[in-house]
């Protein structure tokens, strides 16, 4: 295979974005299928740049382009790649610009509850930031909502285990023949 893919797995704070990730990753190392990830939410982190500022934008597209560069020149083909709104339309050009303009992407958004949020970021979050988190966390989901494109799948978070909840993202990828078992 020589196209390159991507998997994006979106969502809002709190979903399970990295556990599904991660998850995904094991089941596709089980199968023996060749593939690397990437936590998106680090390759942005310069300070001070607040959300919004380009220069994160900017940062976040010059990191990924170098990973994908050090991947693709050893033959991988195949990215996972997780952050909250790597999934909008918007993002998709970051990824043609560092992966190839015939880059295949395939976009999952993870949904959770508010409650079902608030509850695994209490889990997380054991410092100052939880509040600024549940609340980032309730406004993404909506932008999610509103912006994400008709091609994006859906997978629901709310009392599953994370084993099925990749099965499905894997699913919807199309990299094993038969991803059902």
């Amino acid at each position: 295979m020589d196209q390159a893919e991507v998997l994006l797995i979106g969502g809002r704070a709190g979903v399970g974005k990295t556990t599904v990730g991660w998850e995904v990753s094991a089941r596709l190392r089980a199968e023996t299928v060749a593939h690397c990830v990437i936590e998106g939410d680090f390759m942005g982190q310069a300070h001070p740049a607040p959300e919004g500022d380009p220069r994160r934008r900017k940062i976040a597209e010059r990191n990924l382009t170098a990973l994908w560069s050090n991947y693709a020149e050893l033959g991988y083909r195949r990215l996972i790649y997780t952050n909250t709104v790597s999934v909008l339309a918007e993002n998709e050009g970051m990824f043609r610009r560092a992966m190839g303009a015939n880059v295949r992407i395939v976009r999952v958004v993870l949904t959770a509850s508010d409650a079902t949020a608030r509850e695994r970021l209490t889990g997380r979050e054991l410092g100052s930031e939880l509040e600024q988190e549940v609340e980032g966390s309730a406004r993404k989901a909506r932008i999610l909502e509103e912006r994400m494109t008709p091609d994006t799948v859906r997978v629901g978070t709310d009392g599953r285990s994370v084993v099925d909840i990749a099965r499905e993202v894997v699913n919807a990828t199309g990299w094993l023949a038969d991803a059902s078992g």
